[in-house]
């Protein structure tokens, strides 16, 4: 489980924006590095947060990795390369973000 640890884990969020009516959502989680069926569950409940606020089909990309030799993206391909060319140009602007565990 996700934060089973003593202490909760950090996210932060950015947004690369596709077109006009769609935005490509970066997740990067602080100071852990997850695993796939964590990063499954973060995805998800990112995806849950934003179909709330009426965004059905909002892609996500998870980062992890504070360097250039540990960073992964995971996520869509062409999200992936989006996100990644926005980290690297730092037209990204990454915000703190608090993410519900599910039970």
């Amino acid at each position: 489980m996700i934060g089973s640890d003593a202490r909760p884990l950090r996210f932060s969020c950015g947004v690369v924006r596709e077109s006009p009516r769609q935005v490509i959502y970066a997740i990067r989680v602080h100071d852990v590095i997850l695993g796939l069926p964590e990063i499954e569950d973060v995805t998800a409940r990112m995806r849950e947060r934003l179909a709330h606020r009426g965004e059905l089909s909002a892609d996500v990309v998870m980062v992890q990795g504070d360097a250039k030799n540990t960073l992964r993206l995971f996520g869509m391909p062409y999200s992936v390369n989006r996100v990644r060319a926005a980290m690297f140009s730092a037209a990204i602007r990454w915000m703190p973000i608090e993410l519900e565990q599910s039970d």
